[in-house]
Protein backbone atom coordinates (compact mmCIF):
# COMPACT_ATOMS: atom_id res chain seq x y z
CA UNK A 1 0.00 0.00 0.00
CA UNK A 2 2.82 2.37 0.89
CA UNK A 3 4.48 1.56 -2.40
CA UNK A 4 1.32 2.42 -4.37
CA UNK A 5 0.79 5.61 -2.40
CA UNK A 6 4.40 6.64 -2.96
CA UNK A 7 4.13 5.91 -6.65
CA UNK A 8 0.91 7.93 -6.93
CA UNK A 9 2.43 10.80 -4.95
CA UNK A 10 5.45 10.87 -7.28
CA UNK A 11 3.24 10.87 -10.33
CA UNK A 12 1.20 13.76 -8.89
CA UNK A 13 4.32 15.79 -8.16
CA UNK A 14 5.58 15.21 -11.69
CA UNK A 15 2.26 16.31 -13.11
CA UNK A 16 2.29 19.48 -11.04
CA UNK A 17 5.81 20.31 -12.20
CA UNK A 18 4.93 19.55 -15.80
CA UNK A 19 1.87 21.79 -15.60
CA UNK A 20 3.93 24.60 -14.13
CA UNK A 21 6.47 24.25 -16.94
CA UNK A 22 3.71 24.31 -19.55
CA UNK A 23 2.17 27.42 -17.95
CA UNK A 24 5.56 29.11 -17.84
CA UNK A 25 6.30 28.25 -21.46
CA UNK A 26 2.87 29.47 -22.47
CA UNK A 27 3.44 32.74 -20.62
CA UNK A 28 6.77 33.20 -22.41
CA UNK A 29 5.13 32.55 -25.75
CA UNK A 30 2.37 35.04 -25.00
CA UNK A 31 4.95 37.59 -23.85
CA UNK A 32 6.92 37.13 -27.03
CA UNK A 33 3.76 37.53 -29.09
CA UNK A 34 2.90 40.70 -27.16
CA UNK A 35 6.30 42.23 -27.92
CA UNK A 36 6.03 41.34 -31.59
CA UNK A 37 2.57 42.86 -31.80
CA UNK A 38 3.84 46.02 -30.09
CA UNK A 39 6.77 46.23 -32.50
CA UNK A 40 4.41 45.88 -35.43
CA UNK A 41 2.29 48.70 -34.03
CA UNK A 42 5.34 50.97 -33.71
CA UNK A 43 6.34 50.21 -37.30
CA UNK A 44 2.83 50.96 -38.52
CA UNK A 45 2.69 54.24 -36.59
CA UNK A 46 6.11 55.27 -37.91
CA UNK A 47 4.80 54.80 -41.44
CA UNK A 48 1.69 56.78 -40.54
CA UNK A 49 3.82 59.68 -39.25
CA UNK A 50 5.92 59.65 -42.42
CA UNK A 51 2.76 59.71 -44.53
CA UNK A 52 1.24 62.51 -42.45
CA UNK A 53 4.46 64.51 -42.73
CA UNK A 54 4.41 64.13 -46.51
CA UNK A 55 0.77 65.25 -46.60
CA UNK A 56 1.58 68.28 -44.44
CA UNK A 57 4.59 69.23 -46.59
CA UNK A 58 2.46 68.97 -49.72
CA UNK A 59 -0.37 71.01 -48.18
CA UNK A 60 2.10 73.67 -47.04
CA UNK A 61 3.57 73.95 -50.53
CA UNK A 62 0.11 74.26 -52.03
CA UNK A 63 -0.79 76.96 -49.49
CA UNK A 64 2.38 78.91 -50.28
CA UNK A 65 1.67 78.67 -54.00
CA UNK A 66 -1.95 79.74 -53.62
CA UNK A 67 -0.98 82.59 -51.30
CA UNK A 68 1.64 83.84 -53.72
CA UNK A 69 -0.93 83.80 -56.54
CA UNK A 70 -3.38 85.77 -54.38
CA UNK A 71 -0.74 88.34 -53.40
CA UNK A 72 0.19 88.72 -57.08
CA UNK A 73 -3.49 89.20 -57.92
CA UNK A 74 -3.79 91.89 -55.24
CA UNK A 75 -0.69 93.53 -56.67
CA UNK A 76 -2.24 93.61 -60.14
CA UNK A 77 -5.41 95.02 -58.63
CA UNK A 78 -3.38 97.79 -57.02
CA UNK A 79 -1.81 98.56 -60.38
CA UNK A 80 -5.28 99.09 -61.84
CA UNK A 81 -6.14 101.51 -59.04
CA UNK A 82 -2.91 103.42 -59.59
CA UNK A 83 -3.61 103.96 -63.29
CA UNK A 84 -4.06 107.57 -64.34
CA UNK A 85 -7.83 107.37 -64.70
CA UNK A 86 -9.32 104.09 -63.48
CA UNK A 87 -13.01 103.64 -64.03
CA UNK A 88 -15.60 101.95 -61.87
CA UNK A 89 -15.66 99.19 -64.47
CA UNK A 90 -11.90 98.70 -64.15
CA UNK A 91 -12.20 98.32 -60.40
CA UNK A 92 -15.09 95.90 -60.62
CA UNK A 93 -13.50 93.69 -63.29
CA UNK A 94 -10.19 93.55 -61.48
CA UNK A 95 -12.00 92.89 -58.22
CA UNK A 96 -13.86 89.95 -59.74
CA UNK A 97 -10.52 88.49 -60.84
CA UNK A 98 -9.50 88.29 -57.17
CA UNK A 99 -12.29 85.89 -56.20
CA UNK A 100 -10.69 82.68 -57.47
CA UNK A 101 -7.18 83.30 -56.04
CA UNK A 102 -8.71 84.41 -52.75
CA UNK A 103 -10.76 81.21 -52.39
CA UNK A 104 -7.73 79.09 -53.30
CA UNK A 105 -5.59 80.86 -50.70
CA UNK A 106 -8.13 80.42 -47.90
CA UNK A 107 -8.79 76.80 -48.90
CA UNK A 108 -5.04 76.18 -48.94
CA UNK A 109 -4.67 77.64 -45.47
CA UNK A 110 -7.47 75.44 -44.12
CA UNK A 111 -6.00 72.32 -45.75
CA UNK A 112 -2.55 73.08 -44.32
CA UNK A 113 -3.96 73.49 -40.81
CA UNK A 114 -5.91 70.22 -41.11
CA UNK A 115 -2.79 68.41 -42.36
CA UNK A 116 -0.76 69.80 -39.49
CA UNK A 117 -3.30 68.58 -36.94
CA UNK A 118 -3.31 65.13 -38.58
CA UNK A 119 0.48 65.05 -38.30
CA UNK A 120 0.35 65.87 -34.60
CA UNK A 121 -2.26 63.13 -34.04
CA UNK A 122 -0.05 60.60 -35.86
CA UNK A 123 2.96 61.65 -33.78
CA UNK A 124 0.96 61.17 -30.58
CA UNK A 125 -0.15 57.69 -31.66
CA UNK A 126 3.49 56.79 -32.37
CA UNK A 127 4.50 57.89 -28.88
CA UNK A 128 1.74 55.74 -27.37
CA UNK A 129 2.85 52.73 -29.45
CA UNK A 130 6.46 53.22 -28.32
CA UNK A 131 5.35 53.32 -24.68
CA UNK A 132 3.31 50.12 -25.18
CA UNK A 133 6.33 48.37 -26.75
CA UNK A 134 8.56 49.34 -23.83
CA UNK A 135 5.98 47.98 -21.39
CA UNK A 136 5.71 44.70 -23.32
CA UNK A 137 9.49 44.27 -23.38
CA UNK A 138 9.75 44.96 -19.64
CA UNK A 139 7.16 42.31 -18.81
CA UNK A 140 4.59 42.35 -16.00
CA UNK A 141 7.15 43.02 -13.25
CA UNK A 142 9.62 45.22 -15.11
CA UNK A 143 9.82 48.99 -15.47
CA UNK A 144 9.25 50.36 -18.99
CA UNK A 145 12.25 52.22 -20.40
CA UNK A 146 10.02 54.69 -22.27
CA UNK A 147 7.38 56.90 -20.71
CA UNK A 148 4.93 59.25 -22.32
CA UNK A 149 6.50 62.69 -22.92
CA UNK A 150 5.18 65.67 -21.03
CA UNK A 151 3.70 67.61 -22.62
CA UNK A 152 2.44 65.47 -25.49
CA UNK A 153 3.13 66.62 -29.08
CA UNK A 154 1.10 69.69 -30.03
CA UNK A 155 0.75 71.70 -33.23
CA UNK A 156 2.71 74.92 -33.55
CA UNK A 157 0.42 77.39 -35.36
CA UNK A 158 1.47 78.13 -38.93
CA UNK A 159 1.13 81.82 -38.07
CA UNK A 160 0.43 83.84 -34.94
CA UNK A 161 -3.16 84.47 -33.91
CA UNK A 162 -2.51 88.21 -34.27
CA UNK A 163 -1.43 87.82 -37.90
CA UNK A 164 -4.39 85.60 -38.76
CA UNK A 165 -6.77 88.07 -37.12
CA UNK A 166 -5.19 90.96 -39.05
CA UNK A 167 -5.73 89.07 -42.33
CA UNK A 168 -9.40 88.60 -41.46
CA UNK A 169 -9.74 92.28 -40.51
CA UNK A 170 -8.01 93.46 -43.69
CA UNK A 171 -10.20 91.13 -45.74
CA UNK A 172 -13.34 92.58 -44.16
CA UNK A 173 -12.12 96.17 -44.72
CA UNK A 174 -11.38 95.35 -48.34
CA UNK A 175 -14.86 93.89 -48.83
CA UNK A 176 -16.34 97.07 -47.35
CA UNK A 177 -14.23 99.20 -49.69
CA UNK A 178 -15.35 97.20 -52.72
CA UNK A 179 -18.99 97.37 -51.67
CA UNK A 180 -18.71 101.15 -51.41
CA UNK A 181 -17.81 101.49 -55.10
CA UNK A 182 -20.90 102.45 -57.10
CA UNK A 183 -21.55 104.08 -60.46
CA UNK A 184 -21.58 107.43 -58.64
CA UNK A 185 -18.32 106.88 -56.72
CA UNK A 186 -15.74 109.62 -57.44
CA UNK A 187 -12.71 107.34 -57.55
CA UNK A 188 -10.26 110.24 -57.69
CA UNK A 189 -11.50 111.54 -54.35
CA UNK A 190 -11.78 108.13 -52.68
CA UNK A 191 -8.57 106.67 -54.15
CA UNK A 192 -6.39 106.95 -51.05
CA UNK A 193 -8.96 105.34 -48.75
CA UNK A 194 -9.60 102.64 -51.33
CA UNK A 195 -5.90 102.10 -52.08
CA UNK A 196 -5.16 101.77 -48.38
CA UNK A 197 -7.61 98.89 -48.06
CA UNK A 198 -5.92 97.06 -50.95
CA UNK A 199 -2.42 97.67 -49.59
CA UNK A 200 -3.49 96.64 -46.08
CA UNK A 201 -4.81 93.33 -47.40
CA UNK A 202 -1.68 92.69 -49.43
CA UNK A 203 0.63 93.53 -46.52
CA UNK A 204 -1.40 91.37 -44.12
CA UNK A 205 -1.11 88.40 -46.48
CA UNK A 206 2.59 89.05 -46.97
CA UNK A 207 3.11 88.84 -43.22
CA UNK A 208 1.11 85.60 -43.10
CA UNK A 209 3.11 84.36 -46.08
CA UNK A 210 6.38 85.05 -44.26
CA UNK A 211 5.30 83.58 -40.90
CA UNK A 212 4.09 80.38 -42.56
CA UNK A 213 7.61 79.76 -43.84
CA UNK A 214 6.84 80.52 -47.47
CA UNK A 215 9.65 83.10 -47.54
CA UNK A 216 12.72 81.00 -46.86
CA UNK A 217 15.32 83.67 -47.57
CA UNK A 218 16.19 85.70 -44.47
CA UNK A 219 16.71 88.88 -46.48
CA UNK A 220 13.22 88.72 -47.93
CA UNK A 221 11.71 88.30 -44.47
CA UNK A 222 13.73 91.31 -43.32
CA UNK A 223 12.49 93.27 -46.32
CA UNK A 224 8.86 92.69 -45.36
CA UNK A 225 9.67 93.73 -41.81
CA UNK A 226 11.51 96.86 -42.98
CA UNK A 227 8.50 98.12 -44.91
CA UNK A 228 6.16 97.32 -42.02
CA UNK A 229 8.43 99.25 -39.65
CA UNK A 230 7.46 102.54 -41.29
CA UNK A 231 3.72 102.01 -40.87
CA UNK A 232 4.21 100.63 -37.34
CA UNK A 233 6.12 103.74 -36.28
CA UNK A 234 3.59 106.01 -37.98
CA UNK A 235 0.64 104.31 -36.28
CA UNK A 236 2.39 104.54 -32.90
CA UNK A 237 3.08 108.26 -33.35
CA UNK A 238 -0.48 108.95 -34.52
CA UNK A 239 -1.84 107.01 -31.54
CA UNK A 240 0.37 108.93 -29.12
CA UNK A 241 -0.85 112.20 -30.62
CA UNK A 242 -4.46 111.04 -30.22
CA UNK A 243 -5.38 110.55 -33.86
CA UNK A 244 -5.20 106.76 -34.29
CA UNK A 245 -7.32 104.32 -32.28
CA UNK A 246 -6.69 101.09 -34.19
CA UNK A 247 -4.22 98.31 -33.54
CA UNK A 248 -0.57 99.27 -33.93
CA UNK A 249 0.44 96.38 -36.19
CA UNK A 250 2.46 97.85 -39.06
CA UNK A 251 -0.29 97.29 -41.64
CA UNK A 252 -1.68 100.50 -43.12
CA UNK A 253 -5.43 100.51 -43.62
CA UNK A 254 -8.40 102.88 -43.72
CA UNK A 255 -8.03 103.74 -40.01
CA UNK A 256 -4.42 104.80 -40.60
CA UNK A 257 -5.41 106.97 -43.55
CA UNK A 258 -8.25 108.53 -41.53
CA UNK A 259 -5.84 109.37 -38.71
CA UNK A 260 -3.48 111.09 -41.16
CA UNK A 261 -6.39 113.09 -42.60
CA UNK A 262 -7.50 114.14 -39.10
CA UNK A 263 -3.94 115.26 -38.31
CA UNK A 264 -3.77 117.27 -41.52
CA UNK A 265 -7.16 118.89 -40.93
CA UNK A 266 -6.23 119.83 -37.37
CA UNK A 267 -3.06 121.52 -38.61
CA UNK A 268 -4.58 123.33 -41.58
CA UNK A 269 -2.82 121.16 -44.16
CA UNK A 270 -4.24 119.78 -47.42
CA UNK A 271 -6.22 116.66 -46.50
CA UNK A 272 -4.63 113.94 -48.64
CA UNK A 273 -4.25 110.98 -46.29
CA UNK A 274 -0.58 110.74 -47.29
CA UNK A 275 2.53 111.69 -45.32
CA UNK A 276 4.77 114.36 -46.82
CA UNK A 277 7.34 116.68 -45.25
CA UNK A 278 4.74 119.12 -43.91
CA UNK A 279 2.60 116.33 -42.41
CA UNK A 280 5.61 114.68 -40.82
CA UNK A 281 6.70 118.03 -39.36
CA UNK A 282 3.20 118.68 -37.93
CA UNK A 283 3.10 115.25 -36.31
CA UNK A 284 6.59 115.67 -34.89
CA UNK A 285 5.70 119.11 -33.49
CA UNK A 286 2.67 117.70 -31.69
CA UNK A 287 4.69 114.87 -30.21
CA UNK A 288 7.47 117.21 -29.10
CA UNK A 289 4.83 119.36 -27.43
CA UNK A 290 3.71 116.32 -25.46
CA UNK A 291 7.30 115.97 -24.20
CA UNK A 292 9.03 113.00 -22.59
CA UNK A 293 8.98 109.68 -24.40
CA UNK A 294 6.68 111.04 -27.10
CA UNK A 295 9.34 113.53 -28.16
CA UNK A 296 11.91 110.76 -28.45
CA UNK A 297 9.60 108.47 -30.37
CA UNK A 298 8.59 111.24 -32.80
CA UNK A 299 11.71 110.54 -34.86
CA UNK A 300 10.86 106.87 -35.46
CA UNK A 301 8.48 107.36 -38.38
CA UNK A 302 10.87 109.35 -40.57
CA UNK A 303 13.77 107.13 -39.51
CA UNK A 304 11.84 104.14 -40.87
CA UNK A 305 11.50 105.91 -44.24
CA UNK A 306 15.24 106.59 -44.25
CA UNK A 307 16.05 103.00 -43.34
CA UNK A 308 13.80 101.62 -46.08
CA UNK A 309 15.37 103.90 -48.69
CA UNK A 310 18.84 102.96 -47.46
CA UNK A 311 18.01 99.27 -47.89
CA UNK A 312 16.93 99.99 -51.46
CA UNK A 313 20.04 102.07 -52.18
CA UNK A 314 18.35 105.48 -52.45
CA UNK A 315 19.57 107.06 -49.22
CA UNK A 316 23.09 107.31 -47.86
CA UNK A 317 22.42 110.07 -45.38
CA UNK A 318 21.92 109.61 -41.63
CA UNK A 319 19.04 107.58 -40.22
CA UNK A 320 18.19 110.29 -37.73
CA UNK A 321 14.45 110.78 -38.10
CA UNK A 322 14.72 114.28 -39.56
CA UNK A 323 12.72 114.89 -42.73
CA UNK A 324 14.72 117.19 -44.98
CA UNK A 325 14.35 118.46 -48.54
CA UNK A 326 17.01 115.89 -49.47
CA UNK A 327 14.84 113.11 -48.07
CA UNK A 328 11.86 114.35 -50.11
CA UNK A 329 14.07 114.24 -53.21
CA UNK A 330 15.16 110.70 -52.35
CA UNK A 331 11.54 109.60 -51.97
CA UNK A 332 10.71 111.19 -55.32
CA UNK A 333 13.67 109.47 -56.99
CA UNK A 334 12.58 106.12 -55.61
CA UNK A 335 8.97 106.71 -56.67
CA UNK A 336 10.13 107.57 -60.19
CA UNK A 337 12.14 104.37 -60.32
CA UNK A 338 9.11 102.39 -59.12
CA UNK A 339 6.73 103.98 -61.61
CA UNK A 340 4.76 105.70 -58.85
CA UNK A 341 3.81 109.37 -59.11
CA UNK A 342 6.82 111.23 -57.64
CA UNK A 343 4.98 113.29 -55.03
CA UNK A 344 7.60 112.97 -52.32
CA UNK A 345 4.82 111.79 -49.98
CA UNK A 346 4.38 108.27 -48.64
CA UNK A 347 1.01 106.94 -49.75
CA UNK A 348 -0.54 103.50 -50.10
CA UNK A 349 0.81 103.04 -53.62
CA UNK A 350 4.34 103.90 -52.48
CA UNK A 351 4.17 101.53 -49.51
CA UNK A 352 3.10 98.69 -51.82
CA UNK A 353 5.83 99.57 -54.32
CA UNK A 354 8.40 99.77 -51.51
CA UNK A 355 7.65 96.21 -50.50
CA UNK A 356 7.80 94.81 -54.02
CA UNK A 357 11.03 96.60 -54.89
CA UNK A 358 12.85 95.62 -51.71
CA UNK A 359 11.74 92.00 -52.02
CA UNK A 360 13.09 91.94 -55.58
CA UNK A 361 16.35 93.63 -54.58
CA UNK A 362 16.95 91.09 -51.81
CA UNK A 363 15.81 88.00 -53.73
CA UNK A 364 18.62 85.41 -53.92
CA UNK A 365 18.34 85.12 -57.70
CA UNK A 366 18.05 88.84 -58.39
CA UNK A 367 20.41 90.30 -60.94
CA UNK A 368 22.83 92.87 -59.50
CA UNK A 369 21.63 96.36 -60.29
CA UNK A 370 22.80 99.90 -59.76
CA UNK A 371 20.11 101.93 -58.01
CA UNK A 372 19.21 105.33 -59.31
CA UNK A 373 21.02 108.25 -57.75
CA UNK A 374 18.87 110.64 -55.67
CA UNK A 375 18.30 113.98 -57.35
CA UNK A 376 19.81 115.88 -54.43
CA UNK A 377 22.78 115.30 -52.20
CA UNK A 378 21.61 113.63 -48.96
CA UNK A 379 22.02 115.55 -45.74
CA UNK A 380 25.18 114.81 -43.84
Amino acid sequence: MKTDRARKSGLLATAVVSFAVVVALTGCAEGADSVERAKAQVTAKEKAVASAQAEFDSASQEFCGASRDYIDALDRYGDVLNDTAPTVGDVRVAGADLAGPRDDAFDGAEAAVDAQQALVAAQQELVEAQVALAAAEAGPTGTPSVTAPSPAPTATPLASATTVERVKQADAEFDDAQAAVTEQTPLAEASEQFNSAVVALEMAWLRLFAEAGCLTDDQQVEAVAAVGAYTYALQQDLATAGYYSGTVDGVSGPLTVQAIEDLQEANGLPVTGTVDKATAAALQAELVALGGAAAQDSLATTAAVQQTLKLAGFWDGPVDGVWTDELTAAVQAFQTELGVEPTGAIDAATIAAFERAIAELTAPDAEPSTPATPTSTPAS
